[in-house]
This record gives C-alpha cells, sequence and structure tokens, in this order.
C-alpha cells in the first residue's frame, strides 16, 4: 500500500493530538499539514522500525520541537484553569507524553519509540505531567473503600497530587450521607464494600444526584467490564501500582474538564 494509504486512517487522531497539543485547531492543523509536506519532501524520514501511527506522531513531535524549542516562561497559576490552560502551564516534553498516553492511548513503550526515550523516562515523563495536572486542577475526593489499610494508601496517593479528601466511606449508606454533606470533585470507589453493600450501586445513586468523575479501584474489574453499556471509563485493578492510579487520577480530572467545556459550547438544542 501507498504511503499515502497508510497515513490517511491516522490524520484524525493526530489533528485531535494536534489541537490538544497546540491549543487550537487552527495551530494544529497547520503543524499536520507542515508534517504532511514533510514527509513528501523527504519519503525516508518516515522510519518503518516503528509501526505507522506512533511513526507519524514522531515526525510530527520532532517538527513541533523544533520549532518550538525555546522554554517557555508561564506565570503561576492562580485560581482553576481550563483543560487547555492546565497543558500549556505543564513543561513541553512530559505534556507530550501525557496525551500521547491520555488522548492518544499509546503504550509506554510507543510513546518511548515516538519521544526517542526510554521507557522509564517516558514513565517519569507521563507521571512529571499527572503531578502538575492534578496540582493545578486540585479537588476534594471520596474514597469509598472498606479495608483501612487499602484506604489509607489511596488518601496518601491522593494527598500526595495536591487534592484533599471530602470523605471515607466503608458502605454504600456513609458514601450517600458524604455526598449530601460535601460535594466531592471526584470518587474512587472499591465495589464489595464492608457490610455486602455494593460500591457500584453507591457510585449510581450519586450520580443520579450530581455529575463527577469516578475512577472504579477493584479488585473484580470483571464485575464492570461486562461488555454491556456503560462501562466505566476508568478503572484500576488491585493490586495497584500507584504510578498508575496517580496518572489515572490525572486522566478522569482532565477529561472532566474537557467534558464540561463541550457541553457548555455546544448550540442548545
Amino acid at each position: 500500500m501507498p504511503l499515502a494509504g497508510e497515513i490517511a486512517p491516522h490524520l484524525p487522531y493526530l489533528r485531535r493530538f494536534a489541537r490538544a497539543l497546540s491549543g487550537s485547531q487552527n495551530s494544529g492543523d497547520a503543524y499536520v499539514v507542515a508534517t504532511l509536506e514533510a514527509i513528501i519532501a523527504d519519503p525516508t524520514s518516515f522510519h518503518r522500525d516503528i509501526p505507522v501511527r506512533p511513526a507519524l506522531y514522531r515526525i510530527f513531535l520532532k517538527l513541533w520541537s523544533a520549532t518550538n524549542s525555546a522554554p517557555s516562561v508561564l506565570p503561576p497559576v492562580s485560581g482553576p484553569r481550563d483543560a487547555d490552560g492546565n497543558l500549556e502551564a505543564i513543561t513541553p516534553l512530559p505534556r507530550q507524553a501525557f496525551l500521547l498516553r491520555a488522548t492518544e492511548g499509546f503504550a509506554i513503550d510507543e510513546i518511548a519509540a515516538i519521544l526517542r526515550r526510554t521507557p522509564e523516562d517516558s514513565e517519569r515523563l507521563v507521571e512529571a505531567a499527572s503531578r502538575e495536572i492534578s496540582k493545578q486542577m486540585a479537588t476534594s475526593v471520596l474514597i469509598i473503600e472498606d479495608e483501612p489499610i487499602i484506604a489509607l494508601d489511596i488518601e496518601g496517593i491522593v494527598t500526595d497530587l495536591g487534592h484533599t479528601i471530602s470523605g471515607m466511606a466503608r458502605t454504600h449508606r456513609e458514601a450517600v450521607e458524604l455526598v449530601r454533606e460535601r460535594r466531592p470533585g471526584l470518587v474512587l470507589a472499591d465495589i464489595q464494600l464492608a457490610d455486602g453493600s455494593s460500591g457500584l450501586d453507591a457510585v449510581n445513586e450519586i450520580l443520579r444526584d450530581i455529575a463527577v468523575p469516578v475512577i472504579f479501584v477493584t479488585a473484580f474489574p470483571e464485575r464492570l467490564l461486562t461488555g454491556e453499556r456503560p462501562e466505566p471509563a476508568f478503572l484500576i485493578s488491585k493490586p495497584f501500582q500507584v504510578e498508575a492510579l496517580k496518572a489515572t487520577i490525572s486522566q478522569a480530572l482532565f477529561f472532566n474538564v474537557r467534558a464540561g467545556e463541550i457541553a457548555s459550547s455546544a448550540p442548545d438544542s
């Protein structure tokens, strides 16, 4: 298949990435066009040592980095920012790594190939961006978890990212009551709770009253991944990796802001 045919299916996703990275679709599209022009001018620049999609993003980011090499001096963040504003305030390379992971779904080894870094370096970059985003989007977090040691571990991870704890619930009833007392900005929930009640039921009841991002942290992911819809957008299996949970918290908050922006900008029906 000609190279153009191989690249074409990936262009909508590259445009999405370019918009998130640059902050506007017009600017992002200009970089995508420049990337295609560079490939046409020198087809050998399209490296065949990695699959087509990572290779395309590698060329795009090489061009991006060449034209955005000067370090940005940004004022300190004060008050809430929108999603694009948060991204602009993050150091460039961690921002690239985070978007490759969060919006494009690349695995760490693919990110390493795109950025020409080691997998270890790439993981550290994603973590650095996750930490910065979490601090900028600091919120209150409700933890629904019946195991005290795990609940304390999660509390430590959450507070380390700069968030506060709105409450810690061990049962369905406790969770619902805590939300009535103080509305959280994020919920971290187990499925199987202390009194035999269901964290899933608790979350469903909470979501009937408020809109809030939810991350399920569970030893029973098969109870959620049934193939039926809706399935949770954010799911961490126990035992969890600390860095994976941190990155997921940042992604959940980031995409929650994005969803709010899209809803607020949509025309009235």
